[in-house]
């Protein structure tokens, strides 16, 4: 258990990494006249990962859930290719990547990298993440109500996202 705590703590870590990054690349774009969009929905953003951290931690211990080797294994594999995936979304927009919906009018969207392939790949990449992290330490309740809340909240914040990259877009 104690290493499942290491990789939450991990987890954390690279989620308290990330506001610093979005920070930074948010004041970027308003530099560049860059627009939050969806300002309403990030709160529930936050509250999500934040609740799904402290969940996979919370049900293995109060409900003594065994680490099975045959689960446990193929999704901490799934975890770190997501995390991967994640790294390369990362690099390919650059500071133009934040956790917030950020967008410079009149630039055009981004097609390389992970982007050739999905339109929101970040996105299919915290699906795996919220689906896979408790499955590593047999979280099931977890990963099945953090999923469905999961699935409404994208269902939001892509249509949010599609809606500002669609009103940035160039002429």
């Amino acid at each position: 258990m104690t290493w499942y705590a290491l990789l939450l703590l991990a987890a954390v870590c690279q989620r308290l990494a990330e506001l610093v990054r979005t920070r930074r690349n948010a004041a970027w774009a308003r530099t560049r006249d860059g627009v939050e969009h969806g300002r309403g929905h990030y709160p529930a953003m936050v509250a999500l990962h934040s609740g799904l951290l402290v969940c996979c931690l919370a049900e293995p211990v109060l409900l003594h859930r065994p680490f099975l080797p045959a689960l446990g294994w193929p999704m901490l594999a799934l975890v770190l290719l997501a995390q991967a995936v994640r790294l390369w979304c990362m690099s390919t927009l650059g500071p133009r990547w934040t956790t917030r919906v950020v967008v410079l009018p009149g630039a055009p969207l981004v097609r390389t990298g992970p982007y050739r392939f999905l339109h929101h790949p970040n996105y299919a990449v915290v699906v795996v993440e919220v689906a896979a992290l408790p499955l590593v330490h047999t979280a099931w309740v977890t990963a099945v109500v953090f999923s469905a809340a999961n699935a409404l909240l994208l269902a939001v914040r892509v249509r949010c996202e599609n809606a500002a990259l669609a009103s940035a877009a160039p002429a």
